[in-house]
């Protein structure tokens, strides 16, 4: 957990930390290179909030944000003008605001080097402490955004502070941009993900790929790469960022640890981390942002990851309740596809979506959908009891067995790729319409792996063969063509949906038989086209399926 939220569960008295130490303000925040403003003033106070020990703060304390009339007790309310204003330094409001302010690049224009970390790892003690003073006297119950409020009224006022004392002692005043990056640097550490945080919030990125502390490498929406700077100042420093990160979950913390030394967590926002360490040379982290969360099959079409004649029958085959697995490739896009098709769910439907890390977010998109119950798995702690399993797990089969009690219209799996799909088809046999996902190099190979899953479960090959023939209705696959696989003559990755095909049970050894619905061939750059209709499906056109679109399509005429 941060700094911040210790404080909470840390019931002993302690007083405010005084002001920064003057050998602080001889340190320098960035290189020699940097053309700094030795004419920006300085202030020493932020937001009108005084600095711990002043004539105009009390002592061991530093003093809520003010309160509008008749607010809610947890409600901060905006505080009073800032003095920096015309000092240059941004005032709290432009930090709180995400919109209004990107986050502080990690290199300041003109050339300016990196923030100086020391200096954020002293400020960040500084204003600790203060806070954690100040919320020992406070008796009023924990609330992040206040803690936020108050931190950054710290934060501010240190950064004056200090920016004075550099002033007063002979050194350079930092300038107001100066000024921002630190104390968005430091903001960052005290209630954010660190030196992570500036990737994280870069809208252009996808990935984040990080192979020990220095070594990590920024993939951008349109596939290129380029080369980040350094997280931590160590490797040892990463995992300790990491175990702050994985202990902040409010209802379900995760451990990392040589005991446990794999992580995957959702961060803030709904992106993805997952890493390593113990069990490889040097800490691994891939971050995955998702960027298109509200997104329908009509978006897809326009980004050509489908056809009109393809979402057409998708979105027909979700309104029929037709179970659909979407199958892909690492970063393919399964996740943003399954968003797509939960979209043309009924706005009335009982939804329960079932994931090891939350991910799809339907239940943070009211207007899409009424009733969304959200289920994340637990995976212990690490401790092995009685049982033989991890002391606090709760398994995703575990959460799908116990929903079927909760007159759900769907089920949504985030992601199969264990016993679970047992647990997962059993639900399904009673026809409600799930949508889950695996990984898989192509649709047919995604049955098999289904396969492959449910005998972890105990079953034979053949009971879970026959019972994902009889349950599971399509296979949608969704191809990414990588730097490595896509034409040479093609500037950026392509997503497209290049299969559907329909499941059905079979008499040959297989046990199913599969019909292409839709399919790419090779050499063909767009998304799948119109093959073979099975008669089964022709009864989507009473769901909105454009059969006449589809038969135009399949004569080679547009779709």
């Amino acid at each position: 957990m941060t700094d911040v939220e210790a404080t909470h569960h840390d019931q002993a008295p302690a007083e405010a930390a005084a002001s920064p130490p003057s050998s602080l303000a001889r340190i320098p925040l960035f290189g020699s290179r940097l053309r700094v403003n030795p004419a920006a003033p300085a202030s020493r106070t932020s937001r009108g909030v005084p600095r711990a020990g002043s004539p105009g703060a009390p002592s061991g304390r530093v003093p809520r944000p003010a309160r509008e009339p008749g607010a809610s007790s947890r409600a901060a309310a905006a505080p009073p003008p800032s003095s920096d204003a015309a000092a240059g330094l941004p005032g709290g409001d432009a930090l709180l605001s995400e919109p209004a302010l990107p986050p502080f690049p990690q290199h300041l224009s003109g050339g300016a080097d990196e923030v100086d970390w020391k200096v954020v790892e002293l400020l960040r003690r500084q204003a600790s402490e203060q806070i954690a003073a100040a919320i020992r006297a406070d008796d009023a119950p924990a609330d992040r955004a206040d803690d936020r409020q108050r931190g950054l009224a710290i934060v501010l006022d240190l950064v004056a502070a200090v920016n004075a004392d550099r002033a007063d002692t002979g050194s350079t005043a930092w300038t107001s941009d100066q000024q921002h990056a630190l104390v968005r640097a430091v903001m960052d550490q005290l209630f954010g993900l660190g030196r992570l945080q500036p990737l994280v919030d870069r809208e252009d990125l996808e990935n984040i790929e990080i192979d020990g502390h220095a070594n990590v490498r920024l993939q951008r929406s349109d596939g290129t790469y380029e080369k980040g700077a350094p997280v931590a100042g160590s490797d040892e420093e990463l995992i300790a960022l990491l175990q702050q990160i994985a202990s902040k979950g409010d209802a379900n913390a995760r451990a990392f640890s040589p005991a446990q030394p794999n992580l995957d967590l959702r961060l803030e926002g709904g992106h993805r981390l997952s890493a390593a360490a113990w069990v490889s040379t040097r800490p691994q982290i891939n971050i995955r942002r998702h960027r298109l969360v509200d997104v329908s099959l009509a978006d897809m079409v326009e980004t050509g990851e489908l056809s009109e004649v393809m979402a057409s029958f998708l979105a027909a085959a979700v309104r029929a309740r037709r179970s659909i697995v979407v199958s892909g490739a690492q970063g393919a896009g399964k996740t943003t596809l399954t968003r797509a098709l939960c979209a043309a769910i009924a706005y009335e439907e009982a939804i329960g979506t079932f994931e090891t890390e939350y991910e799809l977010m339907l239940h943070e998109m009211p207007d899409r959908h009424a009733m969304v119950r959200h289920y994340e798995a637990r995976p212990g702690t690490g401790e092995i009891g009685p049982d033989g399993r991890p002391a606090g797990e709760y398994p995703l089969h575990r959460l799908l067995y116990n929903s079927m009690r909760q007159n759900l219209s769907r089920l949504i799996v985030g992601e199969v790729r264990g016993p679970e799909v047992w647990t997962m088809l059993t639900a399904m046999e009673s026809g409600t319409g799930s949508i889950s996902t695996t990984h898989a190099s192509h649709a047919d190979a995604a049955l098999r792996k289904l396969v492959t899953c449910a005998m972890e479960a105990g079953v034979s090959a053949e009971l879970a063969t026959a019972k994902l023939a009889q349950t599971i209705d399509l296979i949608v696959h969704i191809d990414l063509d990588t730097a490595t696989t896509r034409p040479v003559d093609t500037p950026r990755p392509r997503r497209r949906v290049t299969e559907i095909i329909a499941v059905t049970p079979g008499e040959d050894a297989k046990g199913y038989a599969t019909e292409h619905v839709f399919r790419a061939e090779p050499d063909d750059p767009g998304p799948g086209r119109p093959h073979v209709l099975p008669h089964e499906y022709r009864s989507l056109a009473r769901h909105g399926f454009d059969m006449d679109a589809y038969t135009r399509a399949q004569n080679g005429r547009a779709a």
